[in-house]
């Protein structure tokens, strides 16, 4: 691995040390159907919680989420107006909304009302936007921010009513405490190297599953571009995981083609899974895998 403080290097210089072997012999056709929270999907390869997206396309963000419909996949939308996420659940995309840890929890719970009103089957918060670079809270797009408590979780569970999901988990220590404060789910996530010498995702993401003691999904977002970074995750324990920054260039040519990327990923993930004997997703075996030490 190279030796370098970037976050988004060591994360895919860790994506490509892990190696597999086959599993040919008893092997099957695979399925990728995913369950969450009830509902079906076709791919456990879902969008990632991006926003401002009309920066990258014409009206990006309704664009992604069409994508996401079309290849009948979870989407996740990040930052915006109300009326941007009205028009995002309108494409009819399952779509779960990330929240700021605005600094002012009033505002934090109109945003969560308000994503149960429009129709997102699932709520969260975007827990590592708390600090600025500086030591003190931060300020995104001039809208306070700050760092919040287990209890102030518990609270946001509590009023949400429906799934509520923690982005920006990298360690045991914030897991037990997502778990402890009643959150339906967490992402694994150092938000493209927000830290510099951030963990990559994947060398924690096994500790963060013991801590939970995989009693709520843990899902993997940063550095994922492929059906095989994707089976890495699964394979390790990841209920399922986030693509965003891969799929952006796509937004210009439209959501057929962000659709066409997930499906190709999702035919790449069953191809791995057709080789190494793993017929459905809840028969992912980590021993498959093994970190490269030559």
């Amino acid at each position: 691995m190279k030796y370098t403080s970037n976050p988004d290097t060591v994360t895919r210089d860790y994506f490509d040390s892990l190696l597999l072997e086959t599993r040919y012999v008893d092997a099957v056709i695979p399925s990728t159907e995913f369950t969450l929270f009830g509902e079906t999907f076709r791919t456990p390869i879902m969008t990632a919680a991006l926003s401002h997206l009309d920066n990258t396309a014409p009206d990006g963000m309704v664009t992604y989420a069409r994508g996401a419909a079309f290849a009948g996949a979870v989407h996740w939308v990040g930052m915006g107006p109300d009326e941007e996420l009205e028009r995002i659940v309108a494409t009819g995309a399952r779509t779960i909304k990330i929240i700021k840890p605005h600094a002012d929890n009033r505002e934090v719970l109109r945003k969560i009302a308000h994503a149960v009103k429009t129709g997102c089957f699932a709520v969260g918060m975007d827990i590592d936007h708390a600090f600025n670079s500086e030591g003190g809270y931060d300020s995104v797009f001039g809208l306070p921010m700050k760092a919040k408590s287990t209890e102030e979780l518990a609270e946001f569970v509590s009023a949400a009513g429906i799934p509520f999901i923690v982005k920006g988990v990298l360690s045991p220590h914030d897991a037990e405490r997502c778990a402890d404060a009643g959150c339906a789910g967490i992402v694994v996530s150092h938000h493209h190297g927000m830290m510099p010498y951030s963990v990559p995702p994947l060398m924690v993401l096994q500790d963060i599953i013991s801590a939970t003691g995989d009693s709520i999904p843990v899902f993997v977002d940063c550095g994922i571009e492929s059906g095989m970074d994707a089976y890495k995750c699964l394979a390790l324990g990841a209920k399922a995981v986030s693509v965003g920054r891969h799929l952006m260039p796509l937004l210009k040519q439209g959501p057929e083609f962000v659709a066409q990327r997930i499906n190709g990923m999702t035919a790449e993930l069953a191809s791995v899974m057709a080789r190494t004997g793993v017929g459905t997703l809840d028969r992912m075996d980590p021993t498959v895998i093994h970190k490269r030490s030559f």
